[in-house]
């Protein structure tokens, strides 16, 4: 990689750090130059970029690329066979993904309104497109069509549990009031109870006849 290149690299984790902890707004682009190793105050950013929005810009663009694997869960899970083992492999892998992208989620929480432009394709991508994904996974794992909901709604009971856990503890700074091999082993039990019950209501129904 090239000074120029790796100076590139420096600004944009320098930036998107300072983002997350202070603000869009009270993160001057003096201050990222500092945090870069460049002198603050002498423009040095702007030989790189064109604003400090097209830092962030910038930052985002590379988050994004680099969750690729979070927004399609089919790729990531070989069948197992079984359905604990596969929702068990689906809540860490969300959590541990979620917990690299920090710092995304903290900008995204306070600068969506501010940005709506420059964040809806982040949201989209880190939020949207992943539930799309878990729901196509859960109708493809249920045998029988699942009786009084949807994958949609199942989906965004299931991932958005994992991500309000998250988004309390890394944006609100709310401390988690069950550790993550517990949180884990709930979710999977939780999971497990909506994607069996359309194979139980079947026979129920049968039997009653």
């Amino acid at each position: 990689m090239s000074t120029t290149a790796n100076t590139r690299e420096r600004i944009v984790d320098e930036a998107m750090h300072l983002f997350s902890q202070h603000g869009y707004a009270a993160t001057s682009v003096a201050k990222i130059e500092q945090a870069a190793g460049l002198t603050a105050g002498a423009g040095g950013l702007y030989h790189h970029f064109k604003s400090k929005e097209a830092v962030l810009a910038a930052g985002i663009e590379r988050q994004l690329s680099r969750l690729e694997a979070l927004r399609e869960i089919r790729r990531v899970l070989t069948p197992l066979g079984d359905l604990r083992s596969e929702l068990t492999l689906i809540a860490r892998y969300m959590l541990a993904e979620l917990d690299s992208e920090s710092e995304l989620l903290r900008i995204l929480a306070t600068q969506a309104r501010n940005r709506p432009q420059l964040l809806s394709t982040a949201i989209d991508q880190l939020v949207n497109s992943t539930f799309k994904g878990f729901a196509t996974w859960i109708e493809e794992r249920t045998e029988r069509p699942i009786q009084g909901t949807t994958p949609d709604t199942i989906a965004a009971i299931g991932l958005g549990s994992l991500l309000s856990n998250r988004l309390l503890r890394d944006v609100f700074e709310v401390p988690s009031v069950v550790e993550d091999e517990d949180l884990v082993t709930g979710w999977v039990l939780l999971m497990m109870g909506a994607l069996r019950s359309s194979e139980s209501e079947e026979p129920d129904r049968e039997r009653r006849r």
